[in-house]
């Protein structure tokens, strides 16, 4: 694997951003201690939003901090980092107001009152905190107000209107049950040290839905649900559509249980929510065991027009990339793909399908480390840190394409931050400074979208965007949430190779609205803004300027 990095390097797709250069200085704190309490082993993640609207990608990367378990010698802090545009970051996070406080896990980015400008959900081995963007550079916790503020144990989030309302709704992860009572040493290793637990150990806990009650707060409506009576070890969640019936549903990896695979079913003008994961063969390994679930992801790889699934798992278990053959069914493919063999002995967290190199087809990244810091010691061939992987998508086949740098990666969010039209990564790794990788690869030409909802919600999540290639249709859906613990860049990025226009770009808007818009000959290189029912792709000019000067 070291030769592939050393060819990564010199295939130029992806290139490490120093902190020197970035501004970047932050580094995450897991608190580590001698009894090894289990969430010091699985934090933390980050989002890539645009939190002061001037069109450049902004970073938040969530820390830790006081919890019954732990007490920091000095104030640890999450933080927000304003793109200043010109590749460099500045820290702006105690003039915003979002530094955190509590044991914070994840990050879920979204305009859940509707008023243009991107709020954040935090989750935490604690209470949860949900940040008001104000909309001049500030936030405002309103947690407790918005009727959110429930404590736990809680890991990934999605923001998703799942009644169709015009409102974003949310689902928050929750992971097992973590008091005091709870807390207990697992074993040693051979020096005599504890290790951390495998969950398998502790009770889960249902996760939660919020309906948005479309004035700034929440009911919580996942009691007397599949979702409220249905307890996992959720650690991650993406946002799908199972069926193409246009309601979104919703895929949680669980840790040490199975999966689960939340279908919004509606009769009679209700929603009514099924776990169908077990008939649907995504709940568990091709031999029948529940697997550690981390990251997952949603997207329409193979092109056939429904959305297929992956997850990833800890070492020996092997990643499942689930094919949707239709009928609310699929198939795990990993192993006829290679992806099986290649993520073998890895554990992996954030991950995402992303057309790295922009000719049209769905590429895919992981994010890998394992949780125990002291693995190598009694495990062989079992590291901590873990190289990324890049599989890239060729003749219908995953092909592992290059592997950067060993780190102890978590969260993995996804976003063009510097406007070129590749899509970047940043990744958060655990006890260690994160990684800002900018998107080298050369590749072929593109066209953003900027959506933005009026009669569906601000965000169009949900969303449906194909578009046509010398012939060729390709289809993406804006999905929510996905990796793990993190939150991406909403824009899509439609790849074109080598064509400098698409044939057509249609975009198809989520209910209440579904409106049908299609624009001919639209040109590459630049980004569009498209309002819900206005007839023209209006170029962003931050994005444009910026992306026309690198062409």
């Amino acid at each position: 694997m070291r030769l592939l990095a050393l060819a990564l390097a010199a295939a130029g797709f992806f290139e490490e951003i120093p902190p020197a250069r970035s501004g970047i200085l932050w580094k995450h704190t897991a608190g580590r201690s001698a009894a090894r309490h289990l969430p010091e082993s699985v934090g933390a993640g980050a989002a890539l939003l645009d939190y002061d609207n001037d069109g450049w990608l902004d970073l938040y990367l969530v820390n830790s901090g006081a919890t019954d378990f732990y007490q920091p010698e000095r104030p640890l802090r999450n933080a927000l980092y304003r793109n200043n545009g010109n590749g460099t970051f500045t820290d702006r996070t105690q003039q915003a107001g979002v530094a955190g406080g509590v044991y914070g896990m994840g990050v879920a980015a979204g305009d859940y009152d509707n008023d243009g400008d991107p709020d954040l959900l935090v989750t935490a081995h604690g209470p949860i905190l949900l940040y008001r963007n104000n909309g001049d550079g500030t936030f405002t916790e309103v947690a407790a107000q918005a009727g959110v503020r429930i404590e736990g144990w809680t890991t990934s989030a999605v923001w998703f209107d799942y009644d169709a309302d015009g409102w974003l709704d949310l689902f928050v992860c929750s992971f097992a049950r973590y008091r005091p009572q709870d807390w207990n040493v697992c074993g040693k290793n051979a020096d005599g040290i504890p290790f951390y637990c495998i969950p398998r150990r502790f009770e889960p806990t249902p996760s939660f839905l919020f309906r948005n009650n479309g004035d700034g707060s929440f009911a919580e409506t996942g009691r007397g649900t599949a979702i409220g009576s249905t307890p996992g070890k959720a650690l991650g969640v993406v946002t799908t559509d199972v069926n193409n019936d246009r309601r979104l549903d919703l895929f949680v990896s669980n840790d040490t249980v199975q999966n689960f695979l939340f279908v919004n079913r509606e009769a009679a003008g209700k929603h009514r929510w099924e776990e169908i994961a077990l008939p649907a063969e995504v709940a568990y390994s091709a031999d029948g065991q529940a697997r550690s679930g981390m990251g997952v992801d949603a997207a329409d790889w193979d092109e056939d027009g429904r959305e297929d699934l992956f997850v990833s798992n800890v070492d020996h278990e092997a990643f499942s990339l689930y094919r949707n053959f239709g009928a609310e069914s699929y198939v795990d493919v990993a192993h006829e793909q290679g992806l099986a063999q290649a993520t073998r002995l890895l554990s992996g967290w954030g991950l995402k399908f992303v057309d790295f190199n922009n000719d049209g087809t769905l590429d895919l990244v992981l994010a890998n480390g394992h949780p125990d810091d002291m693995i190598e010691r009694h495990k062989r061939n079992v590291l901590h840190r873990e190289p990324l992987l890049l599989f890239e998508t060729k003749d219908g086949r995953l092909r592992l394409a290059a592997e950067y740098r060993a780190m102890a990666s978590r969260g993995l969010a996804a976003g063009d931050w510097n406007n070129d039209g590749r899509t970047d990564l940043l990744v958060v790794n655990n006890d260690e400074p994160p990684a800002l990788l900018e998107n080298r690869a050369a590749g072929g030409n593109w066209i953003g979208l900027k959506l933005q909802g009026v009669n569906c919600n601000r965000d169009a999540i949900g969303a449906v965007v194909s578009y046509s290639v010398n012939g060729v249709k390709r289809t993406r859906r804006l999905n929510a949430g996905g990796s793990y613990l993190s939150s991406h860049d909403l824009r899509l990025i439609l790849g074109l190779g080598a064509a400098p226009a698409a044939d057509w770009v249609e975009v198809r808007w989520p209910a209440p609205s579904n409106r049908v818009q299609r624009f001919a000959k639209v040109a590459a290189g630049r980004y569009y803004a498209l309002r819900e029912g206005e007839g023209v792709l209006q170029p962003r000019k931050s994005e444009t300027a910026a992306s026309l000067a690198t062409r």
